[in-house]
């Protein structure tokens, strides 16, 4: 199956060969693909996220380890309840892997060899996992203060591990020049990838009776969780699944927070900002590839940013493993902003949200910060 790749800002096809990232403009590239799926085709399907074949550009060979369908559970916060699905549960701890799949199925596809990925973490263990399902080599780029715990999982995937001192843009530099001599798996450039997180909006359409809820709660780094639920919604609205696409709250952390800042100016693109330390790593991205099509897609929704403290992301890290929930301090973040939100939600209003990651990916910094307080 063969789906050309098109640039939103110039207008300009391209045949897909796994290599390329940009338009010669400069723009991102997305794919041109209208799904097919409809509700009844999923029953009697596995319940995982490729029970939605129909609306995933790949053919049926696919590179799996089961991943998909988390549950999405009732979680009382500050005495309101909030939907939240259960990402942490994937196969590598982290919702990377619905991107990852569809990713490594359509590169193993084209019969690539070998790839090279850039990551905080999260993204570089799906890859480097579902690389190793496919039989790829894998090398995989890290900012030299990444977890422990995530650049062992990724050895242990078999994957070659490079840690880069500097920034995390010094680190996707460093991981582009490699990409000369192999494929960039990369999880923002790549709309493969984006097809995949847009599962996270079918199951949640599915989970709720085919109904969207009136709010999304969702990280916002380089956003393809945020860009991957959208698309989502949108192709469940446009073909009559749903009645509406749902308000998208993005959450960055303020000592990070470069889309919110052009959002609250009124911008079509990220603004440079100084930047400190967050223990919400997973979202600690300066210049986000993607950011004027995050800041178009929360605009067109009707929603909004939402900035959160360092001291509130601890916060709610320490409420949510108080209530049972070990989960990350980026996806502490996340829940964070998802309270900031329900204070002033109207009654009745559906919030969904996630938990991106577990737990386990930082035990040793949340250890420390458990301590702290």
């Amino acid at each position: 199956m063969k789906y050309p790749l098109h640039c939103a800002r110039c207008g300009r096809d391209y045949d897909d060969d796994g290599r390329r990232l940009r338009c010669d403009c400069g723009g991102m590239l997305d794919l041109r693909f209208e799904p097919s799926f409809k509700p009844n085709m999923a029953d009697g399907r596995s319940h995982d996220l490729w029970r939605y074949r129909e609306a995933l550009p790949v053919g049926n060979d696919v590179v799996t380890m089961g991943e998909g369908w988390t549950p999405l559970l009732p979680v009382t916060l500050d005495g309101r309840q909030l939907l939240v699905k259960q990402e942490q549960l994937f196969p590598t701890g982290s919702y990377k892997d619905r991107g990852a799949a569809v990713l490594m199925t359509r590169l193993h596809e084209l019969g690539v060899k070998h790839v090279v990925e850039d990551s905080s973490g999260n993204a570089g263990c799906a890859v480097a996992a579902y690389a190793a399902r496919a039989g790829i080599a894998c090398d995989i780029y890290v900012p030299e203060d990444t977890s422990p715990a995530k650049t062992a999982q990724i050895e242990a995937y078999g994957a070659a591990l490079h840690r880069v001192p500097g920034t995390r843009e010094d680190t996707a530099r460093a991981a582009l020049e490699a990409a000369a001599t192999c494929v960039y798996a990369s999880h923002v450039y790549s709309p493969w990838f984006l097809q995949g997180t847009k599962t996270f909006a079918y199951e949640v359409a599915e989970q709720l009776g085919w109904t969207a809820p009136d709010t999304l709660v969702l990280p916002t780094g380089n956003g393809t969780l945020l860009l991957g639920a959208y698309m989502g919604f949108v192709e469940l609205a446009r073909s009559g699944i749903v009645n509406h696409v749902p308000r998208i709250v993005a959450v960055q952390a303020a000592a990070c927070a470069p889309l919110a800042a052009a959002f609250a100016a009124g911008l079509d693109e990220p603004v440079a900002v100084h930047t400190n330390a967050t223990v919400a790593e997973g979202i600690a991205i300066a210049a986000p590839a993607r950011g004027s099509q995050v800041l178009a897609a929360v605009r067109a929704s009707g929603g909004s940013f939402v900035t959160v403290s360092e001291q509130e992301i601890i916060a709610s890290l320490r409420d949510c493993c108080l209530g049972g929930w070990f989960i990350e301090p980026t996806s502490a973040a996340v829940i964070a902003g998802a309270r900031r939100c329900a204070r002033t939600a109207a009654p009745g209003e559906t919030i969904v949200t996630a938990f991106t990651g577990h737990g386990l990916k930082a035990a040793a910094k949340i250890a420390e910060l458990m301590k702290s307080l």
